[in-house]
């Protein structure tokens, strides 16, 4: 027999033992003792009081995986930002160039992850950074492009966020992004797989709930690349989106597709001022 949708959000959220609500805390980011971070604030007006306020999943986190990202000594995901820097300056392919070659410094990225993804005019069509990276590699220093959830893209994403933490993301959503903002606004509210579980049945209609061991975020993604203790490595945004999809027990889109990137320009879109925090760590 077919599950039905209330069905499915009833086993998932209320009758897995251990479940119980817990609110986001109170308590405050401070990188380095000296990085100030925006982790709560008024949500956009697009959200058209879809969330009363935008929290970022740092605060659903418990006390003590908080604190490794309050350090940049104790956060794992530096050691791959340090990986991301050998990257850029590697000179690689037929063109004899690194990403030094054009770009000198990886702070000339300050300012990039907090308005990705955004339109490309020259492509014609909404990139993220995983995109630009690739068309760089490709077009400028003619070599082999990085998988796009591969260890080697998500280093080179973490060191680009990196130069924008602490900025507030700022993701255009009007003028020729609209229609790709609009199919991943769909896609959010979508039900998918044998459970019917849309994005928003979690992370907004219920974050904050405890499910066994996991707290409900509100699906933020301004922290990524995160660092998930889980499985001990960075992971990069549609890797996450494939994941949840896949948990809805559905067959899941790919990483770099159409689908996808609308799905990362809309979620992107609802953290819409809070600061950048990659790399992140969560559990």
């Amino acid at each position: 027999m077919k599950i039905s949708a209330m069905t499915a959000i009833a086993a998932v959220l209320f009758s897995v033992p251990g479940l119980v609500s817990a609110d986001a805390d109170d308590d405050q980011l401070v990188i380095n003792g000296e990085i100030e971070m925006t982790t709560k604030t008024e949500p956009p007006a697009h959200l058209d009081g879809a969330l009363p306020e935008i929290i970022s999943g740092w605060h659903f986190r418990a006390d003590e995986t908080q604190a490794l990202q309050m350090d940049d000594f104790d956060n794992s995901g530096m050691i791959f930002v340090d990986e991301g820097r050998a990257q850029w300056n590697e000179v690689a392919g037929s063109e004899g160039k690194s990403c030094a070659s054009c770009h000198e410094d990886p702070s000339s990225m300050e300012g990039v992850r907090a308005t990705y993804p955004k339109w490309d005019e020259d492509a014609g069509e909404v990139q993220t950074v995983a995109m630009q990276i690739n068309d760089c590699r490709e077009n400028n220093m003619g070599a082999e492009p990085y998988g796009y959830t591969s260890t080697e893209m998500a280093n080179m994403e973490a060191l680009i966020a990196l130069q924008s933490r602490g900025m507030p993301v700022d993701v255009a959503i009007d003028g020729p992004v609209r229609e790709t903002w609009e199919e991943g606004k769909e896609i959010y509210y979508t039900r998918f797989g044998q459970l019917e579980l849309s994005c928003a049945n979690c992370h907004e209609q219920n974050y904050g709930n405890r499910i066994r061991s996991d707290h409900l975020s509100q699906g933020q993604i301004n922290g990524f690349p995160v660092y998930r203790m889980k499985n001990a490595k960075l992971n990069t945004v549609h890797a996450r989106f494939k994941g949840c999809v896949r948990d809805t027990r559905a067959e899941t889109f790919k990483p770099g597709s159409d689908e996808f990137v609308a799905l990362e320009l809309y979620v992107a879109s609802r953290g819409n001022g809070l600061s950048v925090e990659g790399p992140s760590v969560r559990n």
